[in-house]
């Protein structure tokens, strides 16, 4: 006999042995019953004789990782993840206007935005998820193409999916790329969806029939279905621009008729640099029509008006050649996309940012080019440029003032604006014109500054009228910085640089960037005041985008 076959009981008298003087060994006179149903040998992760379970581990076959669990219930799911400190209770004010309650949205973190508002277009069974990422796709594509800033349009995207009930959505926004990506919960499959902008065009009017669309899908009042939505869509892409083509080829010139008075023109010279750019026009849309890409339709829309100036000096004209030059550059000179890629920098998105600075750059470079060329030929030939006729230019208020309305008048029609928003940034670019000619003429401010500050008023103006008929504020702000634009600064810096003197070429250069980016900045410092003392979430202040920490 073993040892282990010694140690089993055989018996209840074995059980019972006095011999056995184990310390496990049952007491005389102690009943224990009988456990033969249990192995002897079990796991420690067994279930106990005597515990019900409500699902035995048999009844649910095996899963992947990442499925749902079967105790997981969609309808009313738990939280996904609490703070330490607690949720903050957060609530935005409702009459606030769309864009700045979805700006303060993305602007906080995911674990601190509020839940959703209700909405009455969801049908019982839940949205169509592709059907409204694709229509929130399209909205975006039209801001981004119309030229809104980065941030805006990822406000209006995050508005399209919250109205149809989609919460937990990340628009992301580049220069010519946008995507959205919708989770329902943290144990369901992301759908993400994308949409590449290859054209872009200036209408302002269909840019505000889409911001109306946005703000009716945003309303609690109204309700617009996604049938509803997608016609609305259809009708604004196959609207025909407000003005015709002769249309915009007059407001080219008259622009630049303005923009020459503006720098000491008279009515010769006016009526030169009209035809100037009505001649540079008709090249650009010539080579528009051939297919040729923008940058060449800068440099050929910007040689007519330098060849006309150096036609008048060659021909002993008593008129000044620089105004005439200059009047046609304001015509050319992308202050929307410059405006639009400083603000893309200021709110955090460096990418879109670099992207539309980039193209700024090269649009430049295309008027350089356009205008060396002539201006190089000219002196060759014996045309007398004086680089420092621009400290003749004569204080004329009056005059000046009714130019640079008339100036932003002919902008605003170029931008193919509603013919309601004309009226009011005439008025915005006459005030931003007094504004700088107080400070600069008779205060004997530095340009800079004083380009700054009324820049800022600008962007103030515009923002406030942009919250008061609940649009975009670029209607508002785009055609009303034109008197504003560096345009004598940058003759005068490439025609110091046609006659070999590039240092000073290079200085009067640096000057007009300094000016664009006073007139960039200060326009977004003035949208972003006219935020920062108006009510927007009762969580507290508006919170910044927080991309970097310094560190």
């Amino acid at each position: 006999m073993t040892e282990t076959e010694d140690r089993k009981p055989r018996s209840d008298e074995a059980r019972y042995d006095p011999e056995i003087t184990s310390e496990f060994a049952v007491p005389r006179g102690l009943d224990v019953p009988r456990g033969g149903g249990e192995a002897e040998t079990t796991s420690e992760f067994a279930v106990p004789d005597g515990l019900h379970t409500p699902h035995p581990p048999s009844a649910e076959p095996e899963r992947s990782a990442f499925s749902t669990p079967s105790t997981y219930d969609a309808k009313s799911p738990p939280a996904a993840f609490t703070p330490a400190a607690g949720v903050p209770l957060v609530s935005l004010v409702k009459d606030a206007p769309w864009q700045d309650r979805m700006r303060t949205m993305l602007r906080m973190p995911v674990t601190e935005r509020p839940a959703p508002e209700p909405v009455q277009r969801v049908e019982e069974e839940g949205p169509a998820v592709p059907r409204v990422l694709d229509l929130t796709l399209r909205i975006g594509e039209l801001l981004l193409a119309g030229g809104e800033g980065a941030e805006d349009v990822e406000a209006a995207m995050f508005a399209v999916c919250r109205s149809y009930g989609l919460d937990r959505c990340e628009p992301n926004v580049t220069f010519t790329l946008l995507s959205i990506s919708h989770q329902p919960s943290l144990v369901e499959d992301p759908v993400t969806a994308s949409r590449t902008v290859r054209r872009r065009g200036t209408d302002y009017t269909r840019l505000a029939a889409v911001f109306r669309l946005v703000d009716d899908l945003t309303d609690q009042e109204t309700h617009v279905s996604l049938e509803e939505a997608y016609r609305r869509l259809a009708e604004i892409r196959r609207n025909r621009h407000p003005y015709p083509g002769w249309a915009l080829t007059l407001a080219s010139g008259l622009l630049a008729g303005a923009a020459s008075i503006l720098v000491g023109g008279d009515p010769i010279v006016f009526l030169a640099a009209a035809v100037g750019a009505m001649l540079g026009d008709r090249l650009a849309w010539l080579c528009a029509g051939r297919g040729l890409p923008e940058f060449y339709q800068f440099t050929v829309a910007a040689m007519p008006p330098a060849a006309i100036g150096v036609a008048l000096t060659l021909a002993h004209v008593d008129v000044k050649a620089s105004a005439v030059i200059t009047g046609g550059l304001f015509a050319l000179l992308p202050g929307r996309a410059l405006v639009a890629g400083v603000q893309d920098g200021l709110t955090g998105f460096y990418i879109t940012a670099s992207a539309r600075l980039l193209e700024v750059m090269y649009f430049f470079v295309g008027i350089v080019v356009g205008v060396l060329v002539v201006l190089y030929f000219g002196v060759k030939v014996g045309g007398e440029l004086n680089p420092d006729a621009a400290l003749g230019i004569s204080e004329r208020p009056l005059i000046q003032i009714t130019a640079s309305m008339l100036l932003s008048l002919t902008f605003a029609v170029l931008l193919q604006q509603e013919r309601s928003t004309v009226l009011w940034v005439t008025l915005n670019g006459g005030v931003a014109w007094s504004v700088y000619g107080a400070m600069h003429y008779a205060g004997g401010i530095s340009p800079v500054a004083s380009t700054a500050v009324a820049a800022g008023l600008v962007g103030l103006f515009g923002q406030l009228l942009s919250r008061y008929r609940f649009a975009s504020a670029l209607p508002y702000t785009t055609a009303a910085i034109g008197p504003l634009l560096p345009g004598s600064a940058t003759y005068f810096g490439l025609l110091s640089m046609a006659q070999n003197n590039v240092d000073k070429g290079l200085v009067s250069l640096a000057k007009a960037a300094s000016l664009a980016m006073a007139i960039a900045i200060g326009v977004n410092l003035g949208s972003e005041i006219s935020r920062l003392f108006l009510r927007v979430g009762s969580a507290g202040k508006r919170r910044a985008a927080k991309r970097t920490r310094g560190f």
